[in-house]
């Protein structure tokens, strides 16, 4: 897990073009999601993390977003993960 708060905007781009970070998530609400998501898009940046796989993400007690990862959180409301 990566802050967002450790790294500067051009590291990141770095880490997403060599798909070294692949979902971002919301450190107070503990909810990953994909880079792509308008509500991962919205938080401030002193709450963003960056993971590598979705492994890492739920290892760190994070959830799936209900927004763009629809079907994981439908699994993990319903206690399948």
């Amino acid at each position: 897990m990566v802050r967002h708060i450790d790294i500067n905007n051009q590291d990141v781009r770095k880490l997403i073009r060599h798909k070294e970070i692949k979902l971002g998530g919301n450190r107070n609400l503990k909810i990953y999601g994909l880079l792509r998501c308008k509500s991962g898009k919205r938080m401030k940046r002193e709450n963003r993390v960056f993971f590598t796989d979705l492994g890492e993400a739920t290892d760190s007690g994070y959830r799936p977003c209900g927004n763009c990862l629809r079907s994981e959180y439908k699994e993990w409301k319903n206690g399948s993960v």
